[in-house]
């Protein structure tokens, strides 16, 4: 009798297993299909000198990529972008979603506002961008009425302030819907606690929100950087594939040699971005663990 229950366990972890396995396999399919072989078929492109060839160059093509000027002047760019962009939505998205989460006055007016622009075409988003910074725009106006000297914003070093800018306003809102699930979920009981204490502004914020609330600043600070690489859609409709200089991406580097068929730099140039991603995403979580076992 013991060993048939045991058999019949075994056929029902069995059973399970496989009923796992097959809701699974529409997903590893996609994820296969979609991501993982064309992933490993830029990685073979990447050490070959041609799609028709498929000569093995080894790391000639990393070479010849990392040495291009263009290639480091759109790394240097992106980096600048990150370290410039991301720090400024947290601070901001943060701070907005501190005084949402009073919820004063016209609190669901703000709430949607600053959600509005995630359901925006981006087209119009872009046209609304070139009427401001454009030169008879609505920014040089002020400046003219002012008597401070106009700029060519969008063919110019400013450009890059624009671009910031308008990351900042177009992706602001989605930081401030996570933000506010965060402090959402902070119990109010333990807020009540450290009033009854005479805990108040910003040493509640520093030593009671924050702290609860540092899973999600990571996992925010992650979607930042990844949007901030999907940026590029921005700025190429906003300036085109060559724009100025001060806000040439890599994205840009790889959109031109796809253009130009050079499928070999391209495969090289994905790959460092996502060996970049990795290793700050990795960085991160690295992080995120050791402040999670110092607070524990």
């Amino acid at each position: 009798m013991k060993n048939l229950a045991e058999k019949r366990g075994l056929t029902l972890a069995a059973k399970r297993r496989l009923t796992g396995v097959a809701f699974s396999l529409p997903a590893i399919l996609g994820m296969a299909v979609f991501f993982l072989i064309p992933f490993a078929i830029t990685i073979y492109y990447s050490f070959t000198n041609s799609i028709a060839s498929g000569t093995f160059v080894g790391l000639d093509n990393y070479a010849s990529v990392l040495g291009s000027s263009t290639f480091r002047l759109a790394a240097l760019n992106t980096l600048k972008f990150n370290a410039i962009a991301v720090p400024l939505i947290m601070v901001i998205s943060l701070f907005i979603a501190l005084v949402l989460h009073k919820k004063l006055k016209g609190f669901s007016f703000f709430r949607a506002a600053f959600i509005f622009p995630l359901v925006l075409p981006t087209a119009s988003v872009i046209l609304f961008f070139q009427i401001i910074f454009s030169d008879s725009g609505a920014v040089n106006a002020v400046l003219r009425l002012l008597g401070i000297p106009v700029s060519n914003w969008l063919n110019s070093p400013n450009a890059f302030i624009v671009l910031v800018v308008l990351y900042i306003w177009k992706n602001c809102g989605y930081n401030i819907i996570l933000f506010l699930a965060a402090l959402n979920s902070v119990p109010r009981d333990i807020y009540e606690s450290v009033e009854l204490d005479g805990g108040r502004g910003s040493t509640v914020l520093f030593r009671i929100t924050l702290p609860l609330i540092t899973p999600s600043i990571f996992f925010i600070f992650v979607i930042s950087i990844i949007n901030s690489f999907k940026s590029f859609r921005e700025a190429y409709i906003l300036c085109g594939s060559m724009p100025h200089r001060s806000i040439y991406m890599l994205q840009h580097f790889m959109n031109n040699n796809f253009a130009n068929m050079n499928y070999q730099r391209l495969s090289v140039g994905a790959i460092l971005v996502f060996l970049v991603i990795f290793a700050i995403v990795l960085v991160t979580l690295r992080v995120r663990d050791r402040i999670g076992d110092h607070e524990l």
